[in-house]
């Protein structure tokens, strides 16, 4: 068997501890981390650098057809009111000049949606491992406009495979290994353990 370091834990708190430090690095470039843990993560990060640059051009382009809710000036979802039985249009919008919501007898408000044709990348077999592969590795990444920290609105959920394959593998593409290197800063205050910067070549 291959041989690792235990870093002190428990085997479930070493790999949550290896998965969010790789997950971390391949989000933001680098890390700064003691050297143990960074000659650890080193392995799982390379391996899932190597696994995108393996599988980058492994897909076909598709066109569908996909329903887009329509939006108004203010970026809002424009609604109708609709008959509830024959399902007529009743109102072409849902609020009077004023804002105020309008009520209709036997009426319900439906979202308007437009049919759009999007091409899309579709993944052939073994990207599609691939990218399952490092799903079980990478947890998920909410990005977080910094003027609404705190809140939900206009936060977006990052496809950390998606960044692999497009933005990262393209990179490496014509380099055989060695995607990351670990440069030593200096002992760390207290338990004086070596801390080096881990950081994508």
């Amino acid at each position: 068997m291959a041989k690792y370091r235990k870093l002190g834990r428990t085997s479930s708190q070493r790999k949550a501890l290896l998965r969010n430090q790789v997950t971390n690095l391949l989000y933001h470039g680098k890390i700064v981390t003691t050297e143990a843990r960074a000659k650890e993560v080193r392995k799982v990060a390379e391996g899932l650098i190597a696994l995108a640059v393996k599988e980058k051009d492994n897909y076909e382009t598709v066109k569908v057809t996909a329903k887009v809710a329509r939006k108004d000036a203010e970026g809002r979802r424009v609604k109708q009111i609709v008959d509830k039985e024959t399902g007529k249009v009743l109102s072409d919008n849902h609020r009077d000049k004023d804002g105020k919501i309008i009520r209709m007898e036997n009426g319900k408000t439906v979202t308007v949606y437009d049919e759009v044709e999007k091409e899309i990348k579709k993944d052939l077999p073994s990207r599609l491992h691939a990218r399952r592969q490092m799903l079980k590795v990478l947890y998920p990444v909410t990005e977080v406009p910094e003027q609404a920290a705190g809140k939900k609105k206009n936060t977006k959920e990052i496809d950390l495979p998606a960044k692999l394959f497009d933005e990262i593998a393209p990179k490496y593409a014509d380099r055989k290994g060695g995607y990351t290197r670990i440069i030593k800063i200096g002992q760390r205050k207290g338990d004086a353990a070596m801390e080096v910067v881990l950081e994508l070549v």
